[in-house]
């Protein structure tokens, strides 16, 4: 059975699209430059699918090691290699932090008894220093890229947590549910990124539902754009209003669903639908308890889900966890039908 490998970017194409069409020289240049390199890194995925599918043995079981590569502001990946596992920290801010961040990542997941994002300890390999200003990261379906932003849009993309975790995200969804990358089986690909990008940071930092600020990407915007973000799991819609990146486009309830051919059929768009619901149960239930459930749920789902089947699975694996050994508390069943309800899925 074949792998849908997505190339998963985590700024939205049309908030580039917008970003291209800016009134400012710089913000075009930068901006254009960000949209070629990815449609070059597509189309060289495309050939390394062929080699890597029918020629690469699987991965052996192990640690999940990581190693960090700097691609030197080339347009490749793995150019040179400059952390592995085991060794001290370079002083060099985009290989130190992204080293670090996977490390906690990987400790959250090892937490839910999963070794690696393919679960069978496959090395997590990290390109920085991507491209030249660079405003993206994506997963490619084996490895995560990072680039260091323009500085004035983006910073510095490896200082994130929410983006190194939502990346990750994307390759235990392939190894999971495998998500198809497009309309709505896409957006629940890119929504569970962000609710477990979410849940990961809450870890990290000892928040909670109630003070958390569940935005995703703030902390990736340049000066011109300090206080906005990307993503808004809260209040979807909210997440940024200004000249440069035009408005968050992401509805809140499916009464608003996005029906055009933008962004694989709106997956980073419609993704607010879903992850508003997880916003609803975490509040109810605690925020790592919901991830639980989600996380129950991805091992459950298929590659061409929609909304209505995952609103399915995840109340089934709320009844599942509270029944087995009480992983998640009393009531985690309800409170799963209630907030899709909210948002326009009734269970």
């Amino acid at each position: 059975m074949a792998i849908h490998k997505c190339h998963c970017l985590f700024i939205p194409p049309h908030v580039l699209d917008h970003l291209a069409r800016n009134k400012r020289k710089d913000v075009r240049d930068s901006t254009r430059l960000t949209i070629q390199q990815s449609q070059l890194s597509r189309t060289r995925r495309s050939t390394k699918l062929v080699s890597m599918d029918r020629f690469a043995p699987a991965a052996p079981a192990g640690e999940g090691a990581r190693i960090v590569y700097d691609s030197e502001k080339t347009w490749q990946q793995r150019v040179r290699e400059v952390r592995t596992e085991n060794q001290d920290p370079t002083g060099e801010k985009s290989v130190d932090s992204v080293f670090d961040f996977i490390g906690l990542v990987r400790t959250f997941y090892r937490e839910l008894n999963r070794n690696s994002y393919d679960d069978a300890g496959a090395d997590i390999i990290m390109n920085v220093h991507f491209g030249t200003k660079y405003n993206n990261a994506f997963w490619d379906g084996d490895e995560l890229t990072f680039g260091d932003g323009d500085g004035v849009i983006f910073t510095d993309f490896t200082q994130s947590l929410d983006v190194v975790a939502h990346e990750f995200a994307h390759g235990v969804t392939q190894f999971t549910a495998d998500l198809e990358y497009n309309s709505q089986s896409g957006a629940l690909n890119e929504s569970f990124s962000d609710v477990f990008g979410s849940a990961i940071t809450q870890y990290v930092n000892g928040e909670d539902a109630g003070t958390a600020d569940w935005l995703i990407g703030d902390e990736i915007m340049g000066p011109d754009l300090y206080g906005e973000s990307l993503r808004s799991m809260k209040a979807p819609g909210t997440a940024y209003d200004n000249d440069i990146m035009g408005k968050d486009p992401q509805p809140d309830h499916m009464n608003n669903y996005y029906t055009g051919s933008d962004d694989n059929q709106g997956v980073h768009i419609n993704s607010g639908i879903p992850s508003r619901a997880f916003y609803l149960v975490a509040t109810t239930i605690g925020t790592q308890e919901a991830a639980k459930i989600w996380y129950h749920a991805l091992q459950n789902l298929w590659a061409t889900a929609k909304f209505n089947d995952a609103v399915h699975v995840i109340a089934e694996s709320a009844r599942i966890l509270t029944r087995d050994g009480q992983v998640v508390p009393k009531g985690s069943t309800q409170a799963v039908r209630s907030a899709f309800k909210a948002v326009g899925l009734p269970a």
